[in-house]
């Protein structure tokens, strides 16, 4: 594939966008007096319905087709196969390693409590940061193969990030009362994405060929059908409208089979 310096600041610029996303959340937490729990359902649901019907409709078989030019069609399925489970054993490992914060369930004095709500607000950012980090990459790769998928991946996983800025700020904003620390903390989490760009780049560009492009199609596949199951779609759950969820789901999907069609 030819990559050339415009195609890399383009595509550093788009994950650099989708890691500022997670600033506004915390913007949003840190303004709003409450938020609307119906429209961050269905925002996730949607973002949940890009991934998916772009992981398997668009980002899988073009690997495969790519793959086809090189190997016999069951090798290149195969490869494509053998990627795509990679993507999705990283992040499950990520998930192993960054266990979640829960509250104790034992009872604190208000104190104790700060410090708790502190922690938790920390453990989140650093979560979220490790997990941006391959989210950087997979939006990296996917903008260097075909810009007219990357913005609509940059979009979901932009939307994404939002409630996870509103998860970082909200409990170390009541801990410090600092909207300052709230932010930052939050903002930090987030430039996960562009740092994971910046370390995919540096590995994989000396050693890019046309199978590397093709596997790393679905390795980035694997990551986004699993954020989607593990993350997005529980979330909607978590906020409580199960429905608005879904109809973001079916909506996202609908969005991107008529945009691609009209390409």
């Amino acid at each position: 594939m030819d990559i050339n310096n415009n195609d890399i600041i383009l595509a550093f610029c788009l994950t650099l966008i989708a890691g500022l996303s997670t600033g506004i959340g915390s913007l949003i937490a840190l303004i709003a007096k409450r938020t609307n729990k119906k429209f961050l359902s269905a925002s996730l649901g949607l973002s949940a319905g890009v991934m998916i019907y772009v992981s398997f409709m668009e980002l899988m078989p073009e690997s495969v087709h790519l793959l086809s030019g090189i190997y016999s069609e069951k090798t290149a399925t195969a490869y494509m196969l053998l990627a795509f489970f990679l993507g999705i054993i990283l992040i499950a490992i990520i998930d192993l390693l960054v266990p979640e914060d829960e509250n104790p369930h034992e009872i604190h004095s208000d104190s104790d409590k700060g410090k708790v709500l502190k922690r938790t607000g920390i453990m989140m950012a650093l979560a979220i940061g490790i997990h941006n980090f391959p989210e950087g990459l997979a939006t990296f790769t996917s903008a260097l193969a075909d810009m007219e998928i990357a913005i609509p991946i940059v979009v979901a996983i932009a939307i994404h990030n939002i409630p996870e800025g509103i998860a970082v700020s909200v409990p170390i904003y009541h801990s410090t009362n600092s909207r300052k620390k709230a932010f930052w903390y939050s903002f930090l989490s987030g430039m996960a994405e562009p740092i994971g760009a910046i370390v995919g780049f540096m590995f994989l560009m000396p050693f890019w060929t046309p199978t590397i492009n093709a596997m790393l199609l679905a390795f980035v596949s694997g990551i986004m059908v699993y954020i989607s199951f593990d993350e997005l779609l529980p979330g909607t759950e978590k906020y409580g409208h199960h429905h608005m969820g879904i109809i973001g789901v079916i909506l996202g999907m609908a969005i991107m089979a008529i945009s691609l069609l009209l390409m």
